[in-house]
């Protein structure tokens, strides 16, 4: 059995062995029993969705979503923000949700925020808090939601309604709703409870994924 390191204070020549073991051990022990998953998807990608999500190393979407590879084109940024279409540094972001669109034709579009959220404190704090560089220019474009003085959780959780408003002013996305009826979701993971909330747009309210509530938002979907 290959030995896990748990110690972060490793030397330098450490530091990426857990990621190498990892690779060696999916290759020796786990590789045989997705071939033919692989196989398939070696011909081409269509997933059912596109995931933004937080680049947060916590943000362990597979874990949570019980999904299998290529089920999601996932876009992950620090803070899982989508800048407001016409925004000049926001075009990496832009590139792969046209790409998700117009060429993958996903039926739905999901933004996923998290508790804790690292960018969400500075965004609660006001952007002025921070020294002039790349992460204050990128939550200036995208994090335009009224946050100062929120907790940080209720920060994070407007955040991703503000993140699916601005996703309507991309013309790909404001095409799709209206031609084959895209629909835009919003997810917020909740790390210490290990529970998923979604926002029902129709209570305009969070909502636990469990059997009861999630069993009534799947309802509202098929409609």
């Amino acid at each position: 059995m290959i030995k896990r390191f748990k110690n972060r204070s490793t030397p330098k020549d450490e530091r990426v062995k857990k990621l190498i073991e990892g690779i060696i051990q999916f290759h020796e022990t786990r590789r045989q029993g997705y071939e033919e998953t692989f196989s398939k998807l070696a011909l081409g990608q269509k997933p059912d969705a596109l995931f933004i999500a937080c680049s947060d190393s916590r943000m362990a979407v597979n874990v949570f979503a019980s999904t299998d590879p290529g089920d999601l084109f996932v876009v992950r940024n620090v803070g899982n923000l989508v800048p407001p279409h016409g925004q000049p540094g926001g075009t990496g972001t832009a590139a792969a949700l046209d790409f998700a669109v117009d060429i993958l034709k996903v039926k739905d579009i999901i933004v996923c925020g998290h508790s804790d959220c690292g960018a969400m404190h500075a965004h609660a704090k006001g952007h002025e808090t921070l020294p002039e560089g790349s992460l204050k220019a990128w939550l200036n474009m995208g994090a335009t939601d009224t946050a100062k003085g929120l907790e940080v959780n209720e920060a994070s959780r407007r955040n991703v309604l503000a993140q699916l408003e601005h996703l309507k002013s991309y013309p790909s996305v404001e095409k799709a709703m209206r031609e084959r009826d895209l629909g835009l979701h919003g997810l917020w993971f909740d790390i210490r409870q290990l529970e998923v909330l979604y926002h029902d747009g129709a209570t305009r309210a969070w909502v636990v994924l469990d059997e009861k509530d999630g069993s009534r938002i799947l309802q509202q979907l098929k409609r």
